[in-house]
């Protein structure tokens, strides 16, 4: 989706630009004020990513992000998913074929040690 309006790329490299001091800014609080609880300091990164998301997304950059957002769940929404049988069933098959395989390669494992046994103990 491509939107009707262009804004300054100088600008939105300026706004990026400070969203990503305003993450960087919160990451460094997070570490200065370690004598502080922790609920604080996890609010000041909280705080940040916030504060970085919202200067990010007045960016053109940021609304494209935003339109492919939700394009995405609009397409998501028109997935016809599995039901609960389906999946059950299918969950079974794959077990069953792992535990098939499993004692598969078992028993390909015990013969070659059985047979490497056989022959390192031969004496001539």
């Amino acid at each position: 989706m491509v939107l009707a309006t262009q804004t300054n790329p100088m600008a939105d490299k300026l706004k990026l630009g400070a969203a990503a001091l305003v993450l960087v800014a919160a990451g460094v609080g997070f570490y200065w004020f370690s004598a502080t609880p922790l609920v604080v300091r996890v609010g000041i990164v909280l705080a940040g990513v916030i504060i970085a998301v919202a200067i990010g997304w007045t960016s053109d950059p940021g609304k494209q992000f935003y339109a492919y957002l939700q394009d995405a769940i609009t397409e998501t929404k028109k997935v016809v998913w599995p039901s609960r049988k389906e999946t059950v069933q299918t969950t079974g098959v794959v077990v069953a074929f792992v535990i098939a395989m499993a004692v598969i390669l078992w028993i390909v494992d015990a013969s070659l040690g059985w047979f490497v046994n056989f022959l390192v103990r031969r004496e001539s």
